[in-house]
């Protein structure tokens, strides 16, 4: 075990038993990780079972514990060890192959883990200096509150648990799709061979965007906006193609 996964799994005392770690205390909350993938990758992985199952369980020198782990991880990382790969302006220093060994060492299992993968694009040095932005048709912070708020209650009140924490069950019960989303998330899903877990994942997050739209039914945009969504994962799950992204620090 590294000390970067002793960092994140559990603090070690003098001796044994081990005790809550950086998951633990992120449970029922968030854990950021800037810069992913410059974490050891055997740290990375061992973040698989918890964010399956939302437990950790440790076993050393005779000693085994088990701690709630359920949180939302959220990270972050360059497209590059340079950070500049796919830049408009500023020429990227890697090779290629620095470039996928370094993008690789989020594996596709882990990978296959994340509901949703965005890009960051590079802002205007005027908007750093002056704080302004043209993301007003979004609604203040006040108003996406209040919309996140309810589509939270639609989800309760249909199914007892947020949409995150559905079993495959309930994903089948809930999260299925009018008949032209069906189709276009059945052509996605053959042509990148997509896992089972992937495929349950867009569904949710698709049921998730209807019920901030507050209908019942998935349509063909909600299931097409949570494809997207995927897309800067690295090439779908498992995929060993670098990510080609078009800004600084996605």
């Amino acid at each position: 075990m590294t000390r970067y996964t002793v960092a994140l799994l559990t603090r070690i005392n003098r001796g044994n038993p081990p005790s809550p770690g950086e998951i633990t205390l992120a449970h029922q909350g968030i854990l950021f990780t800037d810069e992913v993938l410059e974490f050891d990758r055997r740290c990375l992985e061992s973040l698989r079972e918890p964010l399956e199952t939302g437990r950790v369980n440790i076993s050393r020198s005779g000693h085994q514990a088990s701690f709630p782990a359920r949180f939302l991880w959220v990270c972050a990382h360059n497209p590059c060890p340079c950070g500049w790969f796919g830049h408009p302006a500023k020429e990227c220093r890697c090779t290629p192959d620095q470039v996928r060994k370094y993008q690789n060492k989020l594996s596709g299992p882990l990978a296959d883990r994340l509901d949703i993968s965005v890009e960051v694009q590079a802002i205007d040095h005027g908007t750093l200096l002056h704080g302004e932005t043209d993301h007003a048709e979004l609604g203040s912070s006040t108003e996406l509150r209040k919309q996140v708020e309810q589509a939270r209650t639609i989800q309760l009140q249909r199914q007892g648990c947020l949409n995150g924490e559905m079993s495959a069950g309930q994903i089948n019960k809930h999260c299925k799709p009018a008949s032209n989303a069906e189709k276009l998330l059945l052509a996605y899903a053959q042509k990148n061979h997509l896992s089972a877990r992937a495929l349950h994942r867009i569904c949710r997050v698709a049921r998730t965007l209807a019920d901030l739209d507050q209908v019942g039914q998935i349509d063909k945009k909600h299931i097409a906006t949570a494809i997207q969504y995927r897309k800067a994962l690295a090439g779908e799950a498992g995929s060993q193609s670098p990510v080609h992204h078009p800004s600084h620090n996605p």
